[in-house]
């Protein structure tokens, strides 16, 4: 198979440096998005471009504009001269936030799904999705990977702060939470994308587990992964109605379901995830007990 030379424009990122680390069949590099205009970088020795420079959604408040500079108006920037440089296949990491909020296993999000985007985040990202797509021609390969929330070791976020409360709280009030919420463990989404390139697949892809897990499992998961005795208990209802009024986003990501069905996807590459949601959770506790002890 080809030795494909593979740009990824976005340094030293979660999603970035895991391809990067675990792609032996490629050849890649990165460059940083931060000291390089890309008009002024040379595509021309790359055969695909791997675009994962965003910026994700934030706790703080950042003007809706500075969404659509990086994550859009970026993602064109470098598109477009990746394509008169001549590059043959152009991905772009997308999200699940483009559909909205939230979905249930009655009406799953697909790739073909309608996308009704509720916050700058989603919005700057479909908009960059439909950008960058009428840029695709015979020459020129868009391949956009939609993701649900993506974990393994290094995660930050929400998640990295639940495994540090795994780690440090002896009581656990997160039992009995009974959603449904689609996940991705980074190595499967790697894989995905290794496939989506050694296949030149383009279009709109869908990455995901293929199982969904309630916040519960979630949970308990991690507890498992930590080998250490822990008291899992029931989530007070009067609780969840405080975190509704006080934190309605924490609320929803807790207790709301997010289902997707990426058969669609599956059946494309020929893929299945080669990795068990176990994997990902150990190595998110082992990376936590570096960090901690």
């Amino acid at each position: 198979m080809e030795n494909r030379n593979i740009l990824i424009t976005g340094a030293n990122s979660f999603i970035g440096s895991y391809f990067k680390n675990n792609s032996p069949q490629f050849q890649v590099s990165e460059v940083d998005l931060l000291s390089n205009k890309p008009e002024e970088i040379d595509f021309k020795e790359t055969d695909v471009v791997f675009h994962v420079a965003a910026i994700v959604h934030q706790d703080k408040a950042i003007p809706e504009s500075i969404y659509f500079e990086v994550n859009s108006d970026l993602a064109i920037a470098v598109a477009q001269k990746a394509k008169q440089d001549g590059v043959k296949q152009f991905v772009f990491m997308s999200t699940v936030k483009v559909y909205g909020e939230n979905s249930t296993e009655e009406k799953p999000w697909s790739e073909d799904s309608d996308c009704f985007p509720s916050d700058a985040y989603g919005k700057s990202k479909l908009d960059a999705e439909k950008r960058v797509l009428d840029l695709a021609d015979e020459t020129f390969i868009v391949t956009i990977i939609r993701t649900p929330v993506v974990y393994g070791a290094g995660v930050k976020g929400n998640i990295q702060r639940i495994a540090r409360l795994v780690k440090k709280a002896k009581v656990l009030p997160l039992k009995g939470i009974d959603n449904k919420r689609a996940m991705v463990y980074i190595g499967n989404l790697v894989a995905l994308i290794q496939e989506a390139i050694n296949q030149q697949k383009g279009g709109i892809l869908l990455a995901g587990d293929g199982q969904l897990l309630s916040t519960s499992e979630f949970v308990n998961l991690l507890i498992k992964a930590g080998s250490e005795k822990r008291f899992f208990i029931r989530f007070p209802k009067i609780f969840q109605l405080v975190i509704k009024l006080i934190k309605p986003g924490f609320y929803n990501r807790l207790f709301g379901s997010m289902v997707i069905d990426n058969s669609k996807t599956f059946t494309m590459l020929n893929y299945s995830p080669p990795y068990k949601p176990e994997q990902g959770f150990n190595e998110i506790m082992e990376s936590i007990n570096q960090n901690i002890l």
